[in-house]
């Protein structure tokens, strides 16, 4: 329950179990012949008081409507539809009321009624509705003649209704009959193709079945001369059986030929392979003693793919050409057995830094292999791997070899330790900017190019 501003109980009103009667004895008029207040009359003239509660002064309401009068008219007819229409019922001034709105809105209906005229194109809702509620003399007949027409309309309806029904199926049945028809026109037809169809199959079994009689005839007559043959065939079988025998003789006695023509190769072999190995072992023991005298290395791996060894002195590499000159590159990698040496990003960072590491590996790597292919020189080109997640797998088919440093590892020792790998006397060049490696290189004996000469000589237009 909730109370509205003024104070007043806003709680939705219980439906009433009793409404208005719609049955009632009016002797005005109408001499006692009960009244029938058709529900569509009814609801009109609920709708009618919902209207007229939300205008009236509070001092005007009904006690039992004064709580339901804030509502929405369509809510108030809806929650107090019972006790409107039973205030119709009973209370004159109320009603008096509602008839004044229904004079306002409708003064030619209300006009004609008082007079006992009932306009023709009204609507007979409206009509009775008014009658209702102004109550003029004979009301209690023009409500009953509404209800007559209202119900004869009802009944007209129905039976328009009925009319279209019967039609329909009238409609749908001489569908179904044409369907029907056609059915028995389209199973007539299948059972005439079914029945020639096996008119065919039966002509056909009578076919087979004399094929069959014949192949019966022809498969006794081939099992006789197959018994013929047989005898024939186990004689054949003996004599083969007798020369297979014989060739088996002959192929054992070949098989002794073979072994004792194999064993005298043996022998024969084995003296050759004596004098070849005793030849073999002076080249091997000569090898070995030119190996001594010249002091050659025992391995040949590359040191850079090893990456062991301790540090040797080496004599440092001189050049006709100056230190910013492209051709230098060229120049050095000319040399015998030379091994270059690539600080990639000290390279990349110092050719085009703006670039996704990635990317800025694959564009040096790619101008790298463009050089190596060229020259056929020994390069190596090194990343610091904490760049980079997962460092990738080197192809097999590049002639550039790709390092990356491990953890815990810089670039820079990772290129100083390969330079200390290499043997004493090899032309060794690491291509950098970083002065410290600089330093570190050329005290190991490796000549230092710096970054921007071989960018200058992998892009000329640069």
């Amino acid at each position: 329950m909730s109370t509205d501003s003024d104070g007043t109980a806003g709680a939705e009103p219980e439906d009433v179990g009793t409404s208005a009667p719609e049955q009632s004895s009016h002797a005005s008029g109408n001499g006692g012949v009960p009244l029938v207040l058709p529900e569509s009359v009814r609801t009109r003239v609920i709708d009618y008081g919902s209207d007229v509660l939300g205008g009236l002064p509070i001092t005007d309401l009904p006690p039992v409507l004064r709580r339901v009068a804030k509502f929405e008219p369509r809510r108030r007819a809806r929650l107090a539809g019972p006790q409107i229409a039973a205030q119709l019922e009973t209370d004159a001034t109320f009603r008096g009321r509602v008839a004044e709105r229904m004079e306002a809105v409708w003064p030619e209906l209300t006009e004609g009624l008082r007079k006992g005229v009932v306009p023709p194109a009204a609507d007979p809702v409206t009509v009775a509705a008014a009658a209702y509620l102004i109550r003029p003399d004979g009301w209690v007949d023009v409500v009953n003649r509404v209800n007559s027409e209202l119900e004869r309309r009802a009944s007209a309806k129905e039976a328009d209704e009925a009319a279209e029904t019967i039609a329909e199926l009238r409609r749908q049945i001489g569908e179904l009959k044409d369907e029907h028809r056609d059915e028995v026109i389209r199973l007539r037809a299948e059972l005439r193709e079914q029945r020639g169809e096996i008119a065919e199959l039966r002509r056909r079994i009578h076919a087979e079945r004399q094929r069959a009689k014949e192949a019966i005839g022809r498969a006794e007559q081939a099992i006789a001369e197959a018994a013929d043959r047989s005898g024939n065939a186990a004689g054949q079988v003996s004599a083969v059986e007798a020369e297979n025998r014989r060739l088996r003789n002959r192929l054992a006695a070949a098989e002794a030929q073979v072994d004792n023509a194999r064993r005298a190769a043996r022998a024969g072999r084995s003296a050759e392979e004596a004098r070849l190995r005793v030849l073999v072992d002076v080249l091997l023991d000569a090898a070995h003693g030119l190996r001594r005298e010249l002091a050659l290395p025992t391995s040949i791996e590359s040191p850079a793919d090893l990456v062991a060894g301790g540090a040797r002195g080496r004599t440092p590499m001189t050049g006709g050409l100056p230190t910013d000159d492209p051709a230098l590159i060229d120049q050095l990698l000319t040399m015998p057995r030379v091994h270059l040496l690539v600080d990639g990003y000290n390279v990349t960072k110092t050719g085009y830094g703006t670039l996704p590491l990635a990317d800025q590996r694959t564009r040096l790597m790619a101008g790298l292999e463009g050089l190596a292919s060229r020259t056929k020189a020994e390069i190596t080109c090194v990343f610091d791997g904490a760049e980079v997640d997962l460092p990738p797998v080197q192809s097999g088919q590049r002639r550039v070899r790709l390092l990356f440093s491990e953890p815990g590892e810089t670039a820079d020792e990772l290129i100083i330790r390969l330079v200390r790998a290499e043997p004493s006397g090899r032309p060794l060049a690491v291509v950098t900017s970083d002065r410290e490696i600089v330093s570190a290189v050329r005290r190991e004996g490796a000549h230092a190019v710096p970054s921007a000469l071989l960018l200058r000589r992998l892009d000329p237009s640069a």
